[in-house]
This record gives structure tokens, C-alpha cells and sequence, in this order.
């Protein structure tokens, strides 16, 4: 989520006080002021924080507390001690009059779901990949082979690297460094961005290669820094012929690191030609170099195992080969439990498909594998399949649990940013678009909530059902558009809207749909426009609260919000 406004928020409160504010105490028509906050409360010490939050907002004219804790998802899992901390945050609420509502349902980022099975990970698929048997197992072999040329960068004519098809400001951006090496003789050296590139911040090189569509590939490459600025900007891209992006794992680069091997995994799709880019958007300063740039096709790396992700293995006569017959069973023990359950390596050594001792395959025999994968999205966001029905068995535990827990009067479904969805077989099997899927989950999740609590208020984030923000085609990794999301939507859930940019289109859609709404602002930046938003509000029905959001657990600026919002 992305804090839309940069104008400084005294000027902002100034304009909101000339307009004439509220008509009424802002304070009194604000129904739901809230704070937002993520802490793990198994930990001591964050127990210890989050009621000083609680105290710090409680002073503030905050009345509510909506708490996202990981461990929510994990409360068969967790030992006394935790329930202890959580009955010490509920007496603090109750101290100090505040309500507490939990977040629930990871739809959008799902490893606390994945936790409980990490094979309901929305899988991408690869069809028909060769393997060939060769000593009692099956060994993937490229089809087509692939390479990037002059991946060790050690082909040169001055600063321009040979087999490349273009490269930032060769000789003031990108350098052919030979002091500074992983390997062989030269390395590639980005620098000087800031002194030749300020606008953007490019320092990229790129080769176009030819792949299969729907395969997996690895791309890995070693990289090294030293105070680099905007660290967070050195990526590996993938990019389609029409522009679309393959891939959108963070690298995770530090500003200064010795030599490190990176890792992304993507798949192709339906394209034969990819362009891969190393380098650097929105850099600054600092040095960083590239070497040992690797690309290759892998096998059963995070194979999927579930009903709606099946894997096949035919010989190139068609015939159908037996798991458990022909081969052993098959199974990615790394899958989503490294470095702990529910997260999942972007790249580890893929499994290897062995023969049984009295399997039908022959020495040298041709295969055509097909199998479905998940995608590691950012830091680690993995998505859930929204067809398989073991995700609403467990839906259905959490908020059962939670709703022993904490007997809340309100829950907030994490329904946001799902960036990937409908490749598995068991949503292509439905034949629905991903807005009819997600409009189908969301009316089923609403159920679920109403039967443990039928009085309970349920909120949800904007997003995914804001067709001017993400309700739209062309998002992310998913096979088709969330149009229609919202139809699943029932009218008595509230939207908590963090999309102050489109205000004038979406405040009003989701009101004639009848839906209240709450304004989530701040973002970690003190450029408070959310007064700016309650203003130019005025006229829309149901806007009944603010909240103070902060993804970085940032509360300095608490009191200042509220004296923006509503002068306490």
C-alpha cells in the first residue's frame, strides 16, 4: 500500500480549517478512530510495546486497536504462554476503552495459512518439461537450452559487454572492472548514477533470451556493494516482448555487502523470448558490481502437491506413467517450511524424480513432465488457491479460534494485494474469471465470520474490490482481471479505504453500493492529508472512521494525526 499525497500536513490542516472542517466535533463524527498495529505476542517485550501503544493512543482520542499478529493463524500451535499475553493486551483495551479487531483471513499475503499445508499455494504450471532417465531417475534437460551469453562478463570491447543488447552509459555508468572480481577477470561496476542519470536512477544491462512457454527458470548471479543508496532498487527483471513483468522478487541487496549469489525463479508463460535485466532503478550513489550471471531451466523446484495441482508424467508416445508404480512419490521437502512453516526459498535444489525398482521406464527414455509451482512475490508474499476447498477448512478454524480468543465486536479480512491467482487446475476447472473467484471467496469468507459471530461487523481493505485500484486486469501474476471482485461484496461489510489518489471516484462508487467506509492514512510519512480526504468526503454517506496506519510499527507520530484529524 502506497501513501498517495506530498504535501506537508500543516499546510494541509490550514486548508482543511479554511474550508470550515467539520460541522460537528470531529471527534463525535468520527465513530471508529483506529491505529494499526502488527506485533508478534508470543514475544514478551511486544506485549510490552503494544500496550504502550494503547496507553499512547488511548491519551490521543484513538477508541480502537485493529491487531494483526501472525500468530493468529497459528493458535492450535501455540503454547500458554502466549494466551497469557493476549489476555493482558484485552485487559489493557478494556482499561482504557478501546476496542481490539483482529485481522483474519491472509488472503493477499497467506503464509500464516500456508503454514498449515504449504501445497495450497496458488501454483503457477509448467507443461510438458523434458526429463530423460538416466541411472533409476528422471533428469530435467532444457528444451530449448538456454544461457545467458557472456554471463561472467568476461568478453569486453572497452566498457561494452559483448552479447548484451544494451547497457546504461557504458563508461559512465556501467564499467568493465578488473580489480573488483568474483570470478575470472572482469566483473560489471555500476556507478556514478547520481552524477549522470539523477532523473531515474538507471544502471541496467540486457539480454533478450529464448525460452518455452510455461517452463521454470533460474536466474542467479553474484553480486557485491559498497554504500550503495537505494539498495532496495537492485533487482532482477524479467520482461515479456508487450512489457509484462515475469518476476517480482526482492533481491534483497544490502547498501554494503561482499560478495553474495542472488536468486529469482519465473515462469515463462506463455512467451518464447524474455529479456532479462540486471541493474538498478532509482539509484543514487555507492558502487555496486554484477558477476557470474547464471540462467537456466529447473525441474520440481517447489512442486505442488494438492488435488488442483496435478502432476503428470507421460513418455512422448502420450503413454501415462504411475506415481508410486513408475516413479517414487514425489515431493519438495523444502516446500514452504524454510526457514520456518509457511515461508518458502525462493531457490533450493529441486527434488529428483527416481525410479521404482519395477518401473515401466527404460534407460534414455524421453519424458514430458507437467507439474504447477508457486512464486515468491517481493520479501515472501505467497498467495493461496481460492478454489481448493482445504483453505476454507482452515479459514473456518481461524476464525472459530479467534473468535474464542478474543469474543471481538468487529473483524478485518486481509483480502489485499493478491497478486497471484487462477493458474492452478483446480480454479482453471471452475471456469471463472479471477473476479468471479475472488467475489465467490469473499461472500464465502463473510459466512464463515457470520456464523461464529452474526453480530460481529466485518471490515475489509479497498483494494482488490476498487475497480479505479487493484479490481482491474493486468495485475501482477494473475491470469486474467479481478473485475467483478465486488459483486461478492455484501453491503453491510465496511471498506477501509487506503486509496486517497482516486477519492473523487472510489469514495462515492463504494458509497452508492452502500457501503460505509473508514480512511486509512499516514503511511509512515508526517504528511497527514487525511484531513484533506475527510473534507473534500463531505457529501459521501458513511464515512465513519480514520486510521492511523503504519507498516513499520512507527507511533511518534500518533498524537500529531489526531490533532490533524480531530484537534485532540
Amino acid at each position: 500500500m502506497k501513501w498517495m499525497s506530498h504535501r506537508p500536513w500543516a499546510l494541509v490542516l490550514g486548508w482543511w480549517l479554511l474550508m470550515g472542517g467539520w460541522t460537528e466535533a470531529a471527534e463525535q463524527t468520527l465513530q471508529h478512530r483506529w491505529v494499526y498495529c502488527s506485533f508478534n505476542l508470543l514475544v514478551e517485550e511486544n506485549v510490552e510495546k503494544l500496550q504502550g501503544v494503547m496507553r499512547q493512543a488511548a491519551r490521543a482520542g484513538y477508541n480502537g486497536i485493529v491487531l494483526a499478529d501472525y500468530k493468529f493463524n497459528l493458535l492450535d500451535r501455540m503454547i500458554p504462554r502466549y494466551f497469557e499475553h493476549v489476555a493482558r493486551v484485552k485487559r489493557t483495551a478494556q482499561e482504557l476503552g478501546l476496542e481490539l479487531i483482529p485481522c483474519v483471513f491472509p488472503i493477499g499475503y497467506s503464509n500464516g495459512l500456508l503454514a498449515h499445508d504449504p501445497n495450497l499455494a496458488e501454483g503457477l504450471p509448467v507443461r510438458d518439461a523434458l526429463f530423460v532417465v538416466k541411472n533409476g531417475q528422471a533428469d530435467l534437460v532444457a528444451d530449448p537450452p538456454v544461457r545467458l551469453r557472456n554471463g561472467d562478463f568476461e568478453q569486453v570491447n572497452g566498457n561494452t559487454f559483448v552479447g548484451w543488447k544494451w547497457q546504461d552509459e557504458p563508461g559512465k555508468i556501467t564499467f568493465a572492472d578488473r580489480q573488483v572480481v568474483h570470478r575470472g577477470r572482469l566483473s560489471l561496476r555500476v556507478e556514478n548514477i547520481g552524477r549522470y542519470d539523477p532523473k531515474h536512477g538507471h544502471g541496467r544491462i540486457m539480454q533478450a533470451v529464448r525460452v518455452a512457454p510455461f517452463r521454470q527458470y533460474h536466474v542467479s548471479v553474484w553480486v557485491k556493494t559498497r554504500d550503495f543508496e537505494r539498495a532496495s532498487g537492485v533487482r532482477i527483471a524479467v520482461l515479456a516482448p508487450d512489457g509484462k513483468s515475469l518476476n517480482y522478487t526482492d533481491l534483497r541487496v544490502k547498501p554494503t555487502q561482499e560478495w553474495t549469489q542472488h536468486h529469482i525463479i519465473f515462469n515463462s508463460l506463455s512467451y518464447d523470448e524474455v529479456r532479462l535485466y540486471l541493474g538498478v532503478w532509482g539509484g543514487k550513489g555507492g558502487t555496486l558490481w554484477w558477476d557470474d550471471a547464471r540462467l537456466e531451466e529447473v525441474g520440481l523446484l517447489n512442486v505442488l502437491r494438492r488435488p488442483g495441482c496435478p502432476l503428470t508424467v507421460k513418455g512422448e508416445d502420450r503413454a501415462v506413467y504411475e506415481e508410486g508404480r513408475d516413479f517414487e512419490p514425489v515431493r519438495d521437502e523444502r516446500l514452504g517450511v524454510v526457514p520456518w512453516a509457511g515461508e518458502y526459498e525462493v531457490y533450493h535444489q529441486p527434488p529428483v524424480l527416481r525410479l521404482t525398482p519395477n518401473s515401466r521406464l527404460r534407460e534414455g527414455q524421453r519424458l514430458r513432465v507437467s507439474f504447477y509451482h508457486p512464486v515468491v512475490i517481493y520479501r515472501g508474499q505467497v498467495m493461496c488457491c481460492l478454489s481448493e476447498p482445504k483453505v476454507y477448512d482452515l479459514l473456518r478454524d481461524q476464525a472459530e479460534r479467534v473468535q474464542r480468543l478474543l469474543s471481538p465486536r468487529g473483524f478485518f479480512m486481509s483480502h489485499d494485494e493478491m497478486r497471484v491467482a487462477n493458474w492452478c487446475a483446480a480454479c482453471q476447472a471452475r471456469k471463472m474469471r479471477p473476479g468471479q473467484l475472488l467475489a465467490d471467496n469473499v461472500r464465502r469468507c463473510v459466512e464463515i465470520l457470520r456464523a461464529v459471530n452474526p453480530r460481529a461487523t466485518i471490515y475489509v481493505w479497498s483494494d482488490m474490490f476498487d475497480p479505479f485500484h487493484n479490481a482491474r486486469g493486468d495485475y501482477y501474476l494473475v491470469n486474467g482481471s479481478w473485475e467483478g471482485s465486488w459483486e461478492g461484496l455484501p453491503s453491510g461489510v465496511v471498506i477501509v479505504n487506503w486509496f486517497f489518489r482516486e477519492r473523487k471516484r472510489n469514495l462515492p462508487w463504494f458509497a452508492q453500493r452502500g457501503h460505509r467506509q473508514i480512511l486509512a492514512g499516514y503511511y509512515d510519512k508526517r504528511q497527514f492529508y487525511t484531513p484533506q480526504w475527510l473534507a473534500e468526503a463531505r457529501g459521501v454517506s458513511g464515512i465513519i472512521g480514520v486510521m492511523y496506519t503504519t507498516w513499520r510499527s512507527e507511533y511518534k507520530d500518533l498524537e500529531g494525526f489526531a490533532q490533524a484529524v480531530w484537534g485532540r
